[in-house]
């Protein structure tokens, strides 16, 4: 095996994150790479309308301010390399500001800016090509409504700019994982045929693309870092020539590294484990397997590749009209109850007036009755509480609409139920809905550039192999006993992590012993599972996929998140608390394998 590594820092997952991974990463002393990832659907929409208003912004500003500027002596001494898709819509001026930045501190490190990821130019022809969208199949959008339009780009074109001599690298829209594939293709020399190894950079990427995701936050297992979370280390990456990385957390940092933790980011947000499908390789992450190799630290192997794609996936961002909502609490004697009519009085009240009005119907409407069913469905356990939480929310293609509504809520308040509470101070307003148009674009339509102060350089793909390899399809295990069972909260059998990509959420169940696999899967059928769920979704539809590696079983439920991001009415419109619904399942199982 290769005994060449390279560590890479993985400093942040949103655009708003913490600032607090570098100054573990500096103070960790022996990074070779400090990679970020800003950028979501939502957020290309948010810098897409800031660039509409000064052609200068459209950026991640706090890359370069909080980030860049603060620390700039310290990474130039380190001799750091920083890659990041800050750039967001408008990657060029993201790397004018960090060329002053750098400049106004006489140092001489070397920017180059990955552009031609924006498609809003074409819209004409992609609308043109009669594209529909690639999981609903709804028609191209309104072309005055589109804000933002760019393809998922890879990481070739990161590794090229730091063959060109990059101490930073900014790229507009890339995959979350390429800032850290691209590190390691320039690091090793990967080809673009070596597809095991492309697949295990990825792995890594998306291992570390959402910080503290992997070293406990979010973890099933919370109370064993319940005390140190305020201090919790970002993950870093020390990865192997030959594709294996030791994930672990900087010295003297809150937080945990085990098993449990990394497998649970390994699940997060991906749809069929053995077709997860990126730019520069089809990756086959089912025969994964996490080790932990001493206290904080867990390799990772087994990552395959199974083909290269010939497109790109590119979302569009577009306005849907306005919503808007507000919470409310409700104490007492059946609270839910009282909740429910105050709701159903306001809405009421607010349809008559549209009605009067001449005007359309509000296109949604949401009551949600926190601490009645709302996440638990036929399945809840709750009898009379005498507490809840309420929000009501409404959807309408006219902001004055949806501000009527808001008047109406808090307008009826005086002639509501007895026992209704909020927080007082500024009220709700319309905003925008933003939904998502994802299609495919031939990868041949897009002309990636590198510009930096050498000029400005067309980037040239490499050639890639187009055939795509079959996955292994591995059976499911089964139970071997059918006596001396008790039953067991998931819980206590497995980690669990829940996550979403547009309308879809996932939901990766890892068993936390190898023998536990076979009753768990008995149990979480797809058909059950759709159950648990089916008072979220609007046409039920679920696929389960096993992961012998780790063990674990991901389940994929479309049209479950109303719409998902800024488009969902839903208190939960990204699917995080989907994996601690489920984990309350009870199994199954031997009472002798618990005792092993």
């Amino acid at each position: 095996m290769a005994n060449k590594t390279i560590k890479i820092g993985g400093a942040t997952g949103f655009w708003g994150e913490t600032d607090m991974a570098m100054a573990q990463f500096l103070r960790e002393g022996n990074l070779d790479y400090i990679v970020f990832d800003y950028l979501a659907e939502i957020t290309m929409s948010i810098m897409a309308r800031a660039r509409a208003s000064d052609p200068t912004l459209g950026y991640a500003s706090d890359f370069v301010s909080a980030i860049v500027k603060r620390n700039l002596e310290r990474i130039a001494d380190a001799g750091i390399k920083l890659i990041s898709n800050a750039g967001g819509v408008n990657p060029e001026a993201c790397g004018e500001a960090l060329r002053k930045v750098i400049s106004d501190a006489g140092l001489d490190l070397k920017v180059v800016v990955v552009t031609g990821d924006d498609l809003i130019a074409d819209l004409d022809r992609l609308a043109a090509s009669n594209a529909s969208e690639m999981f609903t199949g709804e028609t191209f959008p309104p072309r005055e409504k589109i804000a933002s339009a760019n393809a998922y780009i890879g990481a070739f074109p990161i590794a090229a700019a730091l063959n060109a001599g990059a101490d930073i690298v900014v790229t507009g829209r890339c995959v979350d994982s390429a800032v850290t594939l691209g590190a390691c293709i320039h690091e090793f020399g990967w080809s673009a045929d070596e597809l095991d190894k492309l697949a295990a950079g990825s792995a890594v990427g998306h291992l570390i693309e959402c910080g503290p995701q992997a070293t406990g936050g979010n973890f099933t297992d919370w109370e064993q870092v319940a005390g140190s979370l305020h201090e919790v280390g970002y993950p870093i990456a020390e990865v192997y020539e030959d594709g294996r990385c030791d994930i672990y957390k900087p010295e003297k940092t809150g937080g945990i590294v085990n098993r449990g933790s990394v497998a649970e980011q390994l699940l997060y947000e991906i749809g069929d484990p053995a077709a997860y499908i990126l730019p520069d390789v089809i990756c086959d992450f089912t025969q994964i397997q996490l080790e932990q190799v001493g206290p904080d630290r867990v390799q990772m192997t087994g990552a395959r590749g199974r083909g290269v794609p010939s497109t790109y996936k590119t979302s569009m961002t577009w306005a849907d009209g306005f919503r808007a909502g507000s919470t409310f609490w409700y104490v007492g004697r059946r609270a839910a109850d009282k909740a429910r009519i105050f709701a159903d009085e306001a809405v009421a009240r607010a349809r008559r007036k549209l009605t009067a009005m001449g005007a359309d119907d509000f296109d949604e409407i949401a009551i949600d009755i926190v601490g009645e069913e709302h996440f638990w469905g036929a399945h809840s356990a709750v009898s009379d509480t005498r507490e809840v939480a309420l929000k009501v929310a409404c959807k309408h293609q006219d902001a004055r609409a949806v501000g009527l509504f808001l008047r109406e809520m808090t307008g009826c308040a005086l002639g509501a139920p007895a026992g209704m509470a909020f927080f007082a101070g500024a009220r709700a307003k319309p905003s925008p809905v933003i939904r998502l148009f994802s299609l495919l674009v031939d990868k041949s339509s897009l002309a990636l550039k590198l510009v930096s102060d050498d000029g400005e350089f067309d980037f040239t793909p490499p050639a890639t192999r187009t055939d795509v390899l079959a996955a292994n399809a591995d059976p499911i295990p089964q139970p071997t006993s059918t006596t001396d069972l008790i039953d067991v909260p998931l819980e206590t059998l497995a980690w669990g992590r829940s996550g979403d990509k547009g309308d879809k959420a996932n939901i990766g169940i890892i068993a936390r012993k190898a023998e536990y696999l076979p009753w768990i899967a008995q149990a979480l059928t797809a058909d059950y599972v759709r159950d648990r769920f089916a008072h979220f979704m609007t046409e039920p539809a679920i696929d389960r996929f096993y992961m012998p590696g780790l063990p674990a079983l991901n389940f994929l439920l479309h049209n479950a998140l109303g719409g998902g991001g800024i488009a969902s009415l839903r208190n939960d419109p990204q699917a995080k608390a989907y994996a601690q619904v489920l984990l309350d399942t009870p199994i199954s199982i031997p009472h002798h394998l618990l005792e092993a």
